[in-house]
């Protein structure tokens, strides 16, 4: 079942950031298609992704959307497109649909779900 959260996040995105509201959606899909078993929340502003545990979370900003990842920091960076230097967290940060392809998100959910679920 849907969280009606999540719609009305994703309502809003759409009202007042549209161009955004491309890159959620497609973000959402891939992590949502990324197991068999992923559930989301709206927890921080943004939606949250789990499988065993959280693995990721798509953020929507006045002018670019983030990808974050929860454990981030052990995660392999093969296209190093990740950013931030904090202890656990990265980040790839997101301006059009086309950069979702370009850097290579859908390995990098699925290295972090594969990491959550140990």
């Amino acid at each position: 079942m849907k969280d009606n959260r999540i719609q009305a996040l994703l309502n809003e995105i759409e009202l007042h950031r549209g161009e955004q509201f491309a890159i959620v959606t497609r973000l959402r899909d891939i992590a949502l298609a990324s197991g068999s078993a992923i559930t989301e929340e709206l927890k921080y502003g943004g939606i949250l992704f789990s499988s065993k545990d959280s693995f990721c979370g798509i953020f929507s900003y006045a002018h670019h959307v983030t990808l974050e990842f929860s454990r981030g920091a052990t995660l392999p960076d093969p296209h190093a497109v990740l950013e931030g230097t904090g202890k656990l967290r990265r980040h790839i940060k997101l301006l059009q649909v086309a950069d979702i392809e370009a850097n290579h998100v859908a390995q990098y959910v699925e290295m972090a779900r594969q990491a959550a679920d140990g």
